[in-house]
């Protein structure tokens, strides 16, 4: 008993040190990212059409903690993956300690593509779009808090949901999931992920299907990948035993 509650403490320990390395990265990140805050601001509002308006100086410095956390999460993300792998290496095989870090990098890249597919691709037809439906009605005047408000809206969630591909191939890899289980809940992912997509969309139907649409067909690449890791994971198993029995003297 006495041993158990020490192996528990030890883990509890590990685990809090994991957490203040991961926590006091993002914070070094979040220092350094908001020297370069104004110059992030002055690139994305550059070519915007309209003039921005602040209601007073809290403002401003929403929209610099805001412009240097989400380049502070980017960053973390490949430190907080590294950490939790440091964490739950001792219970993990030597093939499967490289091949989860194996996936490390793969977690900042999708992470970023995530943020340039919502800020390139999905959040300008949006916005276009809702302008466009002023015409000449209405005086469009946005604040800056409001404006970067829907900026985070329409970019950071589809930095996390594009983890998705890695997350499931990774747990494919373990033994967690499978395609075939994948398959089986599809209906209960796709109604998930479409009240992802109106959560984090503007409420108008062409936004959630534009936002839709990419994240069913996101679900089926993970499906997808996670067959691939599946067979070669049952191929190399196989391939283990066959080599177990012949060295069966």
């Amino acid at each position: 008993m006495k041993n158990q509650e020490m192996n528990l403490i030890d883990h509890l320990d590990e685990l809090r040190k994991r957490l203040i390395i991961t926590l006091g990265a993002f914070t070094i990140l979040l220092i350094g990212s908001l020297i370069y805050a104004p110059a992030m601001y002055r690139w994305l509002v550059q070519d915007l059409p309209l003039k921005l308006a602040v209601l007073g100086p809290s403002d401003i410095l929403w929209i610099y903690f805001v412009l240097a956390g989400v380049v502070a999460i980017a960053g973390t993300i490949p430190i907080a993956a590294h950490q939790a792998w440091l964490f739950v290496r001792p219970a993990l095989h030597e093939h499967e300690q490289r091949l989860a870090l194996a996936y490390i990098p793969a977690l900042f890249i999708l992470f970023v593509l995530g943020i340039c597919f919502g800020y390139f691709i999905i959040f300008p037809f949006v916005f276009h779009f809702l302008l466009s439906l002023s015409g000449e009605m209405f005086t469009t005047l946005f604040t800056a808090e409001r404006y970067f408000r829907f900026v985070i809206h329409m970019t950071v969630p589809f930095g996390f949901l594009f983890e998705l591909p890695v997350i499931i191939m990774f747990l494919t890899s373990l033994g967690v999931l499978n395609p075939y289980r994948l398959q089986r809940m599809r209906k209960y992912a796709y109604f998930v992920l479409i009240l992802v997509a109106v959560f984090i969309t503007p409420p108008d139907l062409l936004s959630d299907i534009l936002v839709i649409v990419p994240l069913l067909f996101l679900y089926e690449c993970s499906v997808l990948l996670s067959k691939i890791v599946y067979h070669r994971k049952c191929k190399a198993n196989e391939e283990w035993r066959k080599n177990e029995i012949r060295s069966i003297p």
